[in-house]
């Protein structure tokens, strides 16, 4: 089966940034573990594409954006030629950890795994857009979770603080793990990529 070009061109640029970013060693053998399972194309979802509000007025800004590190540089010009591919989508669900302003001021968008452009269940990767001020509802999932954060904005896991990555921060979340993230002054970006199923030692 044969991938189409423009994801592929995306997923060998992300695999390479979270590769350089990820310093965790959870992550590194999670990372790992995706890079193999995504040598084996699997069906894609073609007219899915749709953009909300807050992608209208913030995402082609941030794309525009350059970091000045060559390997997310290039990791943001992939997105780009990718992303009118793509199904953006809000929580279904939240809590009162959530700001008012949540359902309206986020988006995310699942390029690969289940319902997105390549339908899989073995890997989740994906991008989360949030407008400025705006609160993330505590949550959790059974996957292991690597982030690659490409602006400001700030994430606690855990009994954690908030902690802020900065552009080109990465960090694990284990499995179940409780978590959450906030924008502050300016928007928030971020890839993620879940590994589902742990492989067995």
């Amino acid at each position: 089966m044969a991938r189409n070009s423009v994801l592929q061109d995306f997923l060998d640029a992300a695999l390479a940034a979270f590769d350089h970013v990820a310093q965790d060693q959870n992550s590194r053998r999670s990372l790992a573990q995706i890079a193999a399972n995504l040598e084996a194309p699997q069906p894609a979802r073609t007219g899915i594409a749709k953009r909300l509000p807050v992608c209208s007025r913030l995402l082609d800004g941030i794309l525009a954006t350059k970091t000045g590190q060559h390997v997310l540089d290039r990791l943001i010009e992939r997105f780009e030629q990718l992303e009118p591919m793509l199904e953006w989508k809000g929580r279904s669900s939240h809590d009162s950890s959530a700001s008012e302003n949540f359902p309206t001021s986020h988006a995310n968008a699942l390029v690969v795994g289940p319902g997105g452009l390549e339908d899989r269940r073995d890997v989740w990767l994906g991008a989360t857009l949030m407008a400025p001020n705006v609160r993330y509802p505590d949550h959790d999932h059974a996957p292991e979770e690597t982030y690659l954060v490409l602006s400001d904005g700030e994430f606690r896991h855990g009994d954690s603080g908030w902690f802020a990555p900065g552009v080109g921060g990465s960090f694990y979340n284990s499995p179940g793990i409780r978590h959450a993230m906030r924008s502050g002054e300016k928007p928030l970006f971020a890839f993620w990529a879940l590994l589902p199923d742990r492989p067995k030692n």
